[in-house]
Protein backbone atom coordinates (compact mmCIF):
# COMPACT_ATOMS: atom_id res chain seq x y z
CA UNK A 1 0.00 0.00 0.00
CA UNK A 2 1.24 3.94 -0.54
CA UNK A 3 2.99 5.48 2.12
CA UNK A 4 -0.15 7.97 2.59
CA UNK A 5 -2.20 5.05 3.41
CA UNK A 6 0.28 4.36 6.35
CA UNK A 7 1.25 7.67 7.63
CA UNK A 8 4.46 7.86 10.33
CA UNK A 9 3.19 7.93 13.90
CA UNK A 10 2.51 10.66 15.52
CA UNK A 11 4.18 10.21 18.82
CA UNK A 12 7.77 11.48 16.80
CA UNK A 13 5.76 14.90 17.11
CA UNK A 14 7.97 17.67 18.44
CA UNK A 15 7.17 20.68 20.17
CA UNK A 16 7.84 23.74 17.90
CA UNK A 17 8.16 26.14 20.92
CA UNK A 18 10.38 23.78 22.68
CA UNK A 19 13.50 26.35 22.95
CA UNK A 20 11.08 29.18 23.67
CA UNK A 21 10.20 27.67 27.15
CA UNK A 22 13.02 29.12 28.56
CA UNK A 23 11.53 32.71 27.52
CA UNK A 24 10.44 32.46 31.04
CA UNK A 25 13.70 32.46 32.77
CA UNK A 26 13.73 36.57 31.85
CA UNK A 27 10.80 37.22 34.27
CA UNK A 28 13.33 37.16 37.07
CA UNK A 29 16.48 38.51 35.35
CA UNK A 30 14.14 42.15 35.10
CA UNK A 31 15.35 43.42 38.09
CA UNK A 32 19.06 42.92 36.26
CA UNK A 33 18.16 44.02 33.27
CA UNK A 34 16.44 47.15 35.09
CA UNK A 35 19.94 48.29 36.90
CA UNK A 36 21.93 47.42 33.87
CA UNK A 37 19.68 49.86 31.64
CA UNK A 38 19.94 52.64 34.53
CA UNK A 39 23.37 52.09 35.19
CA UNK A 40 24.23 52.66 30.83
CA UNK A 41 21.74 55.39 30.74
CA UNK A 42 21.54 57.32 33.65
CA UNK A 43 18.26 57.37 33.80
CA UNK A 44 16.52 56.32 37.08
CA UNK A 45 13.15 55.67 35.27
CA UNK A 46 14.49 52.39 34.00
CA UNK A 47 14.20 50.71 37.46
CA UNK A 48 10.24 50.50 36.29
CA UNK A 49 11.91 48.58 33.27
CA UNK A 50 9.85 45.47 35.04
CA UNK A 51 6.52 46.94 34.61
CA UNK A 52 7.15 47.90 31.22
CA UNK A 53 7.67 44.83 30.39
CA UNK A 54 5.18 43.25 31.45
CA UNK A 55 2.64 45.57 30.86
CA UNK A 56 3.77 47.29 27.46
CA UNK A 57 5.79 45.12 25.88
CA UNK A 58 4.71 41.83 25.88
CA UNK A 59 0.77 43.37 25.61
CA UNK A 60 2.65 44.17 22.34
CA UNK A 61 4.34 41.21 21.59
CA UNK A 62 1.39 39.28 21.79
CA UNK A 63 -0.82 41.93 19.41
CA UNK A 64 1.91 41.31 16.51
CA UNK A 65 2.44 37.41 16.76
CA UNK A 66 -1.12 36.58 17.65
CA UNK A 67 -2.52 33.31 18.97
CA UNK A 68 -1.61 29.52 19.13
CA UNK A 69 -4.28 27.64 19.22
CA UNK A 70 -2.78 24.42 18.25
CA UNK A 71 -2.51 21.21 20.43
CA UNK A 72 -0.10 18.58 20.71
CA UNK A 73 -0.97 14.85 19.69
CA UNK A 74 -2.65 12.56 22.60
CA UNK A 75 -0.15 10.27 20.71
CA UNK A 76 2.75 12.52 21.90
CA UNK A 77 1.30 13.45 25.53
CA UNK A 78 4.10 10.81 27.48
CA UNK A 79 7.04 11.62 25.78
CA UNK A 80 5.94 15.35 26.70
CA UNK A 81 4.69 14.55 30.35
CA UNK A 82 8.26 12.68 30.42
CA UNK A 83 10.44 14.84 29.27
CA UNK A 84 12.43 16.21 32.23
CA UNK A 85 13.51 19.75 30.04
CA UNK A 86 10.42 21.23 30.42
CA UNK A 87 10.69 20.14 34.53
CA UNK A 88 13.89 22.48 34.39
CA UNK A 89 12.46 25.30 32.76
CA UNK A 90 10.45 25.56 36.22
CA UNK A 91 13.27 24.43 38.19
CA UNK A 92 15.84 27.05 37.47
CA UNK A 93 13.18 30.11 38.08
CA UNK A 94 13.82 29.62 42.00
CA UNK A 95 17.55 30.42 41.65
CA UNK A 96 16.93 33.36 39.48
CA UNK A 97 14.26 34.35 41.59
CA UNK A 98 16.21 34.77 44.61
CA UNK A 99 19.54 35.65 42.95
CA UNK A 100 17.37 39.02 41.81
CA UNK A 101 16.02 39.72 44.98
CA UNK A 102 19.07 39.29 47.02
CA UNK A 103 20.92 41.79 44.45
CA UNK A 104 17.73 44.14 44.69
CA UNK A 105 17.90 44.28 48.60
CA UNK A 106 22.04 45.39 48.19
CA UNK A 107 20.94 48.15 46.02
CA UNK A 108 18.39 49.02 48.74
CA UNK A 109 20.75 49.04 51.10
CA UNK A 110 23.41 51.37 49.70
CA UNK A 111 21.42 53.86 50.05
CA UNK A 112 22.30 55.19 46.59
CA UNK A 113 18.74 55.30 44.86
CA UNK A 114 16.13 58.35 44.54
CA UNK A 115 12.47 57.71 45.24
CA UNK A 116 11.99 56.48 41.16
CA UNK A 117 14.42 54.07 41.49
CA UNK A 118 13.76 52.52 44.86
CA UNK A 119 10.31 52.28 43.89
CA UNK A 120 10.98 51.14 40.75
CA UNK A 121 13.16 48.12 41.32
CA UNK A 122 9.95 47.54 44.41
CA UNK A 123 7.76 47.26 41.11
CA UNK A 124 10.58 45.40 38.67
CA UNK A 125 11.10 42.91 42.05
CA UNK A 126 6.99 42.17 42.28
CA UNK A 127 6.54 41.32 39.06
CA UNK A 128 9.12 38.67 39.68
CA UNK A 129 7.61 37.76 42.84
CA UNK A 130 3.99 37.55 41.27
CA UNK A 131 5.09 35.16 38.37
CA UNK A 132 7.22 33.08 40.87
CA UNK A 133 3.65 32.45 42.01
CA UNK A 134 3.01 31.15 38.72
CA UNK A 135 6.01 29.27 38.70
CA UNK A 136 4.66 27.98 41.82
CA UNK A 137 1.14 27.40 40.82
CA UNK A 138 2.35 24.89 38.14
CA UNK A 139 5.11 22.99 40.23
CA UNK A 140 2.44 22.58 43.57
CA UNK A 141 0.20 20.51 41.40
CA UNK A 142 2.66 18.27 40.65
CA UNK A 143 3.15 14.29 42.92
CA UNK A 144 6.18 14.48 43.33
CA UNK A 145 7.64 16.01 46.79
CA UNK A 146 10.73 17.83 44.89
CA UNK A 147 8.22 20.04 43.12
CA UNK A 148 5.94 20.69 45.97
CA UNK A 149 8.79 21.77 48.08
CA UNK A 150 9.68 24.29 45.14
CA UNK A 151 6.45 25.38 44.86
CA UNK A 152 6.77 26.42 48.48
CA UNK A 153 9.99 27.49 48.07
CA UNK A 154 8.91 29.73 45.35
CA UNK A 155 5.96 31.62 47.43
CA UNK A 156 8.40 32.41 50.61
CA UNK A 157 9.16 35.68 48.82
CA UNK A 158 5.53 37.14 48.41
CA UNK A 159 4.15 36.09 51.97
CA UNK A 160 1.41 34.22 50.14
CA UNK A 161 2.87 30.42 50.83
CA UNK A 162 -0.91 29.79 51.95
CA UNK A 163 -1.94 30.04 48.44
CA UNK A 164 -0.01 26.51 48.42
CA UNK A 165 -3.23 24.66 50.27
CA UNK A 166 -5.62 26.94 49.13
CA UNK A 167 -5.52 26.83 45.57
CA UNK A 168 -5.22 23.13 45.66
CA UNK A 169 -7.91 22.30 48.22
CA UNK A 170 -10.26 25.37 48.26
CA UNK A 171 -10.28 26.87 45.00
CA UNK A 172 -10.16 23.88 42.45
CA UNK A 173 -13.30 22.12 44.32
CA UNK A 174 -15.12 25.74 44.57
CA UNK A 175 -13.79 27.67 41.12
CA UNK A 176 -16.92 28.96 39.23
CA UNK A 177 -18.91 29.65 42.18
CA UNK A 178 -20.09 32.26 44.78
CA UNK A 179 -18.53 30.11 47.22
CA UNK A 180 -15.08 30.50 45.79
CA UNK A 181 -13.25 34.23 47.03
CA UNK A 182 -10.60 33.55 43.84
CA UNK A 183 -13.90 33.54 41.56
CA UNK A 184 -14.53 37.06 40.64
CA UNK A 185 -18.39 37.78 39.70
CA UNK A 186 -20.06 39.48 36.84
CA UNK A 187 -20.51 43.19 38.20
CA UNK A 188 -17.89 42.96 40.55
CA UNK A 189 -14.37 45.73 39.97
CA UNK A 190 -10.81 44.22 40.34
CA UNK A 191 -10.66 46.61 43.40
CA UNK A 192 -13.70 45.63 45.23
CA UNK A 193 -12.48 41.96 44.65
CA UNK A 194 -8.80 42.18 45.48
CA UNK A 195 -9.37 42.59 49.30
CA UNK A 196 -12.42 39.84 49.42
CA UNK A 197 -10.06 37.47 47.52
CA UNK A 198 -7.01 38.38 49.69
CA UNK A 199 -9.15 37.87 53.04
CA UNK A 200 -11.18 35.21 51.57
CA UNK A 201 -8.72 33.13 50.17
CA UNK A 202 -6.41 33.48 53.73
CA UNK A 203 -9.86 32.54 55.73
CA UNK A 204 -10.26 29.41 53.76
CA UNK A 205 -6.67 28.53 53.77
CA UNK A 206 -6.78 28.11 57.95
CA UNK A 207 -10.15 26.55 57.51
CA UNK A 208 -9.06 23.78 55.10
CA UNK A 209 -5.67 23.20 56.81
CA UNK A 210 -7.38 22.76 60.52
CA UNK A 211 -10.13 20.70 59.14
CA UNK A 212 -6.75 17.87 57.44
CA UNK A 213 -4.80 18.30 60.92
CA UNK A 214 -7.70 17.40 62.75
CA UNK A 215 -8.34 14.14 60.41
CA UNK A 216 -5.41 13.12 61.44
CA UNK A 217 -5.21 13.48 64.20
CA UNK A 218 -2.17 16.00 64.38
CA UNK A 219 -1.84 19.21 66.31
CA UNK A 220 -3.37 22.56 64.77
CA UNK A 221 -0.33 24.53 65.83
CA UNK A 222 2.85 22.83 65.04
CA UNK A 223 5.08 21.33 62.11
CA UNK A 224 2.63 19.90 60.36
CA UNK A 225 0.43 22.95 59.63
CA UNK A 226 1.54 23.88 56.51
CA UNK A 227 0.05 26.81 56.19
CA UNK A 228 1.87 28.16 59.49
CA UNK A 229 5.18 26.54 58.06
CA UNK A 230 4.88 28.54 54.85
CA UNK A 231 4.41 31.97 56.71
CA UNK A 232 7.47 30.77 58.64
CA UNK A 233 9.52 30.35 56.00
CA UNK A 234 8.87 33.73 54.52
CA UNK A 235 9.48 35.32 57.67
CA UNK A 236 12.78 33.43 58.49
CA UNK A 237 13.46 34.40 54.66
CA UNK A 238 12.63 38.68 55.46
CA UNK A 239 14.35 38.12 58.76
CA UNK A 240 17.83 37.10 57.38
CA UNK A 241 17.34 39.36 54.91
CA UNK A 242 16.62 42.42 57.38
CA UNK A 243 19.40 40.77 59.11
CA UNK A 244 22.08 41.09 55.86
CA UNK A 245 21.31 44.19 55.07
CA UNK A 246 19.78 45.59 57.99
CA UNK A 247 15.84 46.55 58.71
CA UNK A 248 15.80 49.52 56.77
CA UNK A 249 15.10 47.42 53.28
CA UNK A 250 11.92 45.75 55.71
CA UNK A 251 9.85 48.30 53.15
CA UNK A 252 11.33 46.88 50.39
CA UNK A 253 10.71 44.05 51.05
CA UNK A 254 6.92 44.09 52.04
CA UNK A 255 6.13 46.46 48.86
CA UNK A 256 7.50 43.80 46.63
CA UNK A 257 5.05 41.10 48.28
CA UNK A 258 2.30 42.62 47.93
CA UNK A 259 2.81 44.03 44.70
CA UNK A 260 3.43 40.31 44.28
CA UNK A 261 0.40 38.65 45.51
CA UNK A 262 -1.91 41.64 43.82
CA UNK A 263 -0.64 40.26 40.19
CA UNK A 264 -1.45 36.75 41.42
CA UNK A 265 -4.71 37.99 42.48
CA UNK A 266 -5.02 40.39 38.92
CA UNK A 267 -4.99 37.14 37.18
CA UNK A 268 -7.50 35.03 39.37
CA UNK A 269 -9.86 38.24 38.66
CA UNK A 270 -9.76 37.45 34.84
CA UNK A 271 -9.54 33.74 34.74
CA UNK A 272 -13.37 32.99 35.94
CA UNK A 273 -14.68 36.43 35.69
CA UNK A 274 -18.63 36.00 35.98
CA UNK A 275 -18.89 32.07 35.02
CA UNK A 276 -20.77 29.67 36.53
CA UNK A 277 -20.86 26.24 37.40
CA UNK A 278 -24.63 24.79 36.82
CA UNK A 279 -26.10 23.02 39.59
CA UNK A 280 -27.13 19.09 39.74
CA UNK A 281 -30.88 17.89 40.22
CA UNK A 282 -29.36 17.06 44.12
CA UNK A 283 -28.34 20.35 43.91
CA UNK A 284 -24.52 19.79 44.04
CA UNK A 285 -22.40 21.56 41.39
CA UNK A 286 -21.78 19.88 37.71
CA UNK A 287 -18.28 19.16 37.68
CA UNK A 288 -15.73 21.51 36.19
CA UNK A 289 -15.28 21.58 32.67
CA UNK A 290 -13.57 23.98 30.16
CA UNK A 291 -16.42 26.33 30.02
CA UNK A 292 -16.06 27.32 33.94
CA UNK A 293 -12.80 28.82 32.57
CA UNK A 294 -11.44 32.29 30.14
CA UNK A 295 -9.15 30.86 27.98
CA UNK A 296 -6.19 32.55 25.78
CA UNK A 297 -4.12 31.18 23.05
CA UNK A 298 -1.93 34.19 22.87
CA UNK A 299 1.52 33.00 22.26
CA UNK A 300 4.43 35.12 23.48
CA UNK A 301 2.39 35.49 27.39
CA UNK A 302 2.18 31.88 26.97
CA UNK A 303 5.53 31.56 26.64
CA UNK A 304 6.54 33.57 29.44
CA UNK A 305 3.75 31.93 31.91
CA UNK A 306 4.27 28.73 31.25
CA UNK A 307 1.36 28.20 29.43
CA UNK A 308 -1.05 29.45 32.79
CA UNK A 309 -3.66 30.55 29.64
CA UNK A 310 -4.78 27.68 28.82
CA UNK A 311 -6.69 27.18 32.20
CA UNK A 312 -9.35 25.42 30.82
CA UNK A 313 -7.58 22.60 30.39
CA UNK A 314 -5.72 23.26 33.61
CA UNK A 315 -8.96 23.00 35.62
CA UNK A 316 -10.42 20.26 33.74
CA UNK A 317 -7.18 18.41 34.18
CA UNK A 318 -5.31 19.99 36.82
CA UNK A 319 -2.34 17.39 36.62
CA UNK A 320 -1.47 18.28 33.34
CA UNK A 321 2.08 19.84 32.78
CA UNK A 322 2.22 22.82 31.32
CA UNK A 323 3.74 21.76 28.11
CA UNK A 324 0.60 19.22 27.89
CA UNK A 325 -2.14 21.49 27.88
CA UNK A 326 -4.76 21.87 25.36
CA UNK A 327 -7.10 24.42 23.51
CA UNK A 328 -11.03 23.79 24.11
CA UNK A 329 -13.38 25.26 21.33
CA UNK A 330 -16.22 25.08 24.07
CA UNK A 331 -13.67 27.48 26.17
CA UNK A 332 -14.65 31.21 26.40
CA UNK A 333 -11.85 33.39 24.78
CA UNK A 334 -10.11 36.03 26.42
CA UNK A 335 -9.76 38.89 23.72
CA UNK A 336 -5.70 39.66 24.56
CA UNK A 337 -3.30 37.83 26.50
CA UNK A 338 -3.14 37.84 30.41
CA UNK A 339 -0.75 41.22 30.32
CA UNK A 340 -3.31 43.06 28.29
CA UNK A 341 -6.39 42.02 30.50
CA UNK A 342 -4.35 42.95 33.62
CA UNK A 343 -4.39 46.16 32.49
CA UNK A 344 -8.01 46.82 31.39
CA UNK A 345 -9.14 44.61 34.74
CA UNK A 346 -7.34 48.25 36.59
CA UNK A 347 -9.67 50.23 35.08
CA UNK A 348 -13.16 48.88 35.87
CA UNK A 349 -15.50 50.98 33.22
CA UNK A 350 -12.90 49.49 30.39
CA UNK A 351 -13.22 45.86 32.18
CA UNK A 352 -16.97 45.84 31.85
CA UNK A 353 -17.15 47.64 28.29
CA UNK A 354 -15.22 44.66 26.95
CA UNK A 355 -15.73 41.52 29.11
CA UNK A 356 -19.35 41.86 29.89
CA UNK A 357 -20.46 41.53 26.46
CA UNK A 358 -18.29 38.60 25.70
CA UNK A 359 -19.63 37.18 29.25
CA UNK A 360 -23.69 37.64 28.06
CA UNK A 361 -22.50 36.00 24.94
CA UNK A 362 -20.82 33.08 26.09
CA UNK A 363 -24.03 32.43 28.22
CA UNK A 364 -26.45 33.08 25.11
CA UNK A 365 -27.73 36.41 26.53
CA UNK A 366 -29.14 35.25 29.67
CA UNK A 367 -27.53 37.03 32.43
CA UNK A 368 -29.12 34.77 35.41
CA UNK A 369 -26.75 32.50 34.30
CA UNK A 370 -23.72 33.98 35.03
CA UNK A 371 -21.73 34.55 38.98
CA UNK A 372 -23.73 37.86 39.62
CA UNK A 373 -22.04 40.06 42.44
CA UNK A 374 -24.80 40.72 45.00
CA UNK A 375 -24.38 44.05 45.31
CA UNK A 376 -24.78 44.48 41.24
CA UNK A 377 -27.14 42.06 40.97
CA UNK A 378 -30.56 43.94 40.74
CA UNK A 379 -28.66 46.62 38.19
CA UNK A 380 -27.58 43.85 35.58
CA UNK A 381 -30.91 42.05 35.63
CA UNK A 382 -32.83 45.75 34.76
CA UNK A 383 -29.54 46.20 32.42
CA UNK A 384 -29.79 42.99 30.81
CA UNK A 385 -33.14 41.06 30.63
CA UNK A 386 -33.56 37.46 30.74
CA UNK A 387 -34.20 36.36 27.11
CA UNK A 388 -32.88 39.81 25.76
CA UNK A 389 -31.11 39.26 22.59
CA UNK A 390 -27.26 38.84 22.47
CA UNK A 391 -26.80 41.33 20.22
CA UNK A 392 -27.89 44.18 22.28
CA UNK A 393 -25.27 43.44 24.55
CA UNK A 394 -22.55 43.84 22.04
Amino acid sequence: MSEAAHPPPRAHWRDPKRPYWLLGLAVPTLPFQAGGLAAVTGLDVFWWWGPFFAFVLLPLADHLIGDDGSNPPETAYALLDADRYYRWCTYLYLPLQYGALVWSCTRWADGGLGPVAALGLTASTGVVAGVAINTAHELGHKREHLERLLSRIALAQSFYGHFYVEHNHGHHIRVATAEDPASSRMGESFWGFLPRAVAGSLASAWRLEVRRLRRRGHRVVGRHNDVLTSWLTSLTLFTALAATFGPHVLPFLAGQAVLGFSLLESVNYLEHYGLLRERRPDGRYVRVAPRHSWNSDHTVSNLFLFQLQRHSDHHANPLRRYQTLRHFDEAPRLPSGYATMIVLAWIPPLWRRVMDPKLLVHYGGDVTRANLAPAARARLLRRYPAGASTASTA
